[in-house]
């Protein structure tokens, strides 16, 4: 786990988060900064700096389930949400530790704007 990481901090339980879901692999949280009614992350437990690191199949159909999960304890699988994974710089990652957004509890145009 790399020191600076602020996602294994929180996966570890180090920075201390008001968990909407968390088991042993994963936890999701609301995101500080929303860019929806309902925005969440959902992060592994375990440290991936980017998707294409995320290398286990296992894992990552896992990830979308708990997506799933997240989803319907919320209560946007009726009305529809949606889920964005920025990978690297050109793809807007902020935050080197994998991460799922789940933004829901609004219309979401395309292209996103």
């Amino acid at each position: 786990m790399p020191e600076d990481c602020v996602f294994c901090k929180i996966g570890s339980g180090q920075i201390p988060v008001q968990p909407v879901y968390e088991d042993e692999e994963f936890v999701a949280f609301r995101d500080l900064n929303p860019q929806a009614p309902v925005h969440v992350l959902l992060i592994p437990r375990a440290h991936y700096p980017t998707l294409m690191d995320m290398q286990d199949p296992s894992l990552m159909g896992r990830a979308l389930q708990v997506v799933q999960q997240v989803a319907r304890d919320l209560g946007l699988e009726e009305e529809g949400f949606r889920v964005v994974v920025n990978c690297r710089d050109n793809g807007g990652q902020t935050v080197y530790h994998v991460h799922f957004h789940v933004l829901g509890g609004r219309f979401m145009q395309w292209p996103p704007g």
